[in-house]
């Protein structure tokens, strides 16, 4: 019983800490997509060029998500950009998996950010995808450059 009420006391004081500090909330689960978390998906699509640490290969044009991966998802184009990105397009996920695994790369690599990043839709992926951007690594930066002069700065991207 002395049991039950410890943990019925743990529950009540995460639910108040998370009321009076919303960041202290626990990092979200992911439901599973077509029978996958998006966890998994991302090992399996994704971690092969930005790695299971997310720190990508910049020697090899990949950039690192953390100090970037934000701040490009809180800009309108940087969305277009992240769907057009071509493992994301060649990827063969569905919209909804995808924007799981954008949701996950996204907590996993800029939750400690003071703004955070809206979060991905299945129906923004779709709407995203169907968007022209031409020459991506051009795309990239050009919004690199147009986040540059609003003071946001990301990974270098070594492409030629």
């Amino acid at each position: 019983m002395a049991a039950s009420f410890a943990g019925l006391a743990a529950a009540v004081a995460a639910v108040s800490a998370f009321a009076a500090d919303p960041s202290s909330a626990p990092r979200p689960t992911y439901e599973l997509v077509d029978g996958m978390s998006a966890k998994s998906l991302y090992l399996l699509r994704c971690s092969g060029c930005h790695r299971v640490d997310g720190l990508g290969a910049p020697e090899a044009g990949v950039p690192p998500f953390p100090g970037s991966i934000g701040a490009i998802a809180r800009d309108d184009g940087g969305r277009a950009y992240i769907m057009h990105v071509p493992g994301v397009a060649g990827s063969g996920l569905k919209d909804a998996q995808l924007a799981a695994v954008m949701n996950y790369v996204l907590d996993e690599w800029s939750a400690d950010e003071a703004k955070p990043a809206a979060r991905f839709t299945a129906e923004e992926v779709a709407r995203l995808r169907a968007t022209r951007v031409g020459n991506v690594v051009d795309y990239r930066r050009a919004m690199a450059a147009r986040l540059a002069e609003n003071g946001v700065v990301i990974a270098d991207y070594p492409w030629p």
